[in-house]
């Protein structure tokens, strides 16, 4: 599991910077050039980065689902509803 620090740290970035990361993780675990210690820390910042992506596209699905067109072909955007609350505003 990654530190602390490093979890808040991930939390930062953007779903591009995050991915841009793991790209390059990726390439190096599959080069070879790092060794065993640096490969078993990459894969955990990997995993880390992986999930913090995948936070970000289920939020980001999300604000899509709750945008609608009414009949004006205006759109208009659904709260949240208390249970589906988190902690960023909806857009």
């Amino acid at each position: 599991m990654a530190e602390p620090d490093c979890a808040t740290e991930i939390e930062t970035l953007s779903f591009e910077q995050a991915l841009e990361e793991l790209e390059d993780i990726v390439r190096r675990l599959e080069s070879g050039d790092i060794d065993l210690d640096g490969a078993i820390g990459a894969y955990q910042r990997g995993a880390a980065l992986k999930a913090h992506c995948e936070n970000k596209l289920r939020q980001a699905q999300e604000k899509v689902s709750r945008i609608k067109l009414d009949a004006d072909s205006g759109v208009t955007v659904e709260e949240p509803s208390a249970g589906e609350a988190g902690d960023e505003p909806p857009f």
